[in-house]
């Protein structure tokens, strides 16, 4: 293993905030370069161990010859992280992860675009294979991987994702290349298939990042003890979260909590199972549950453009927008739950991540 692989797996071990990084775009859908500055500037200062670049909450049709986002948007993270690295005097390591799509042909593709940009790992979705049998997928993984180290990607079948059971993923987890996994199913059962391969598995240098948007603090929580007497209890150690792309500095301030009363052994405190509960009912409004998550990216582009970091919350597709009473939702969590909100951080900051 090459030490650039170990301090990989090393940093993700720690437990990282990775937001999942929007597509910032003009009223006339074009790529709003300054603002997508912006918002990469907003991660890195509020303490994000990383961001992750072309995945669901970027919009997954900037690969869309006829949009041709894919590079630029990838090359214009990269650069932007960089370039915020420097300035604060590389003091801390930022892990860039970049969305890896479609047939094994066009993902491998991806992938040494993105190893070649300089990314860390790529987060492979499966969705473009939804009649691949299991041996497919996993043979699919492979040879991404001989590309780019890579993150697993469970996710819901409501915004594109399919089943995969645990023998998938077992299998899954005897790919070396493999440093974590996303577990994003939004489902207790496929979430527990996961942690219980990586469990059987006996595996220790892949870390669990929750990608369940519903239920981050439980994840971030729990110990779990799942196998035989001879597994040992697995952790999510992390997150990478569409959710955790606004109020990112609330996000890191909440794992920092987590973090310190594992280190310490001290059980949940209501309060903390609490925030976990509010945490979801505000993910809901922002990720539109009501209407099956039609409104989650303009859901989260509403957030960051009460704040300033986007001009508006216009998508690639003209006809995605909040859904019916999805604004009031919005309205109803900011009114309950002012402590969520990281409006003042943004606000004192704005200005020179815009510059």
């Amino acid at each position: 293993m090459s030490t650039q692989n170990q301090n990989l797996r090393t940093l993700l071990q720690r437990g990282l905030v990775i937001p999942a990084h929007p597509l910032a775009l003009t009223a006339e859908r074009r790529l709003d370069e300054r603002r997508q500055r912006a918002l990469s500037r907003y991660y890195y200062a509020a303490g994000s161990g990383g961001i992750a670049v072309a995945v669901h909450t970027t919009q997954f049709a900037i690969r869309d010859p006829r949009i041709g986002l894919l590079a630029p948007v990838l090359q214009l993270a990269r650069e932007t992280a960089r370039d915020a690295q420097q300035q604060h005097g590389n003091e801390r390591p930022f892990v860039m992860i970049a969305g890896i799509c479609g047939p094994t042909a066009q993902a491998s593709r991806e992938a040494a675009l993105a190893r070649d940009l300089g990314y860390d790992a790529g987060l492979v979705s499966l969705a473009a294979l939804a009649s691949a049998s299991d041996a497919e997928l996993v043979t699919h993984c492979h040879a991404v991987a001989e590309t780019l180290p890579i993150m697993g990607f469970y996710l819901q079948p409501a915004v594109g994702g399919r089943r995969l059971g645990y023998g998938f993923w077992r299998d899954f987890l005897d790919i070396e290349n493999v440093v974590a996994i996303k577990v994003a199913p939004f489902n207790r059962y496929g979430t527990t298939d996961v942690v219980r391969a990586l469990a059987a598995s006996g595996r220790t240098d892949v870390s669990l990042y929750t990608g369940n948007d519903d239920n981050i603090i439980a994840d971030l929580l729990t110990e779990f003890r799942l196998g035989d007497a001879k597994s040992k209890p697995a952790r999510f150690v992390g997150g990478l979260l569409g959710h955790w792309s606004v109020w990112t500095r609330r996000a890191v301030e909440q794992l920092d909590s987590i973090r310190s009363c594992r280190e310490a052994g001290r059980p949940p405190s209501p309060d903390m199972l609490a925030l976990g509960t509010q945490i979801t009912d505000a993910n809901a409004a922002f990720f539109d549950a009501d209407h099956n998550f039609a409104g989650c990216i303009a859901g989260l582009h509403e957030v960051l453009r009460r704040q300033g970091l986007l001009a508006g919350r216009w998508c690639l597709d003209p006809h995605e927008d909040l859904s019916p009473g999805q604004a009031d939702e919005i309205d109803r969590v900011y009114r309950a739950y002012p402590h969520l909100s990281d409006d003042d951080f943004v606000a004192e900051h704005l200005d020179t991540w815009l510059a």
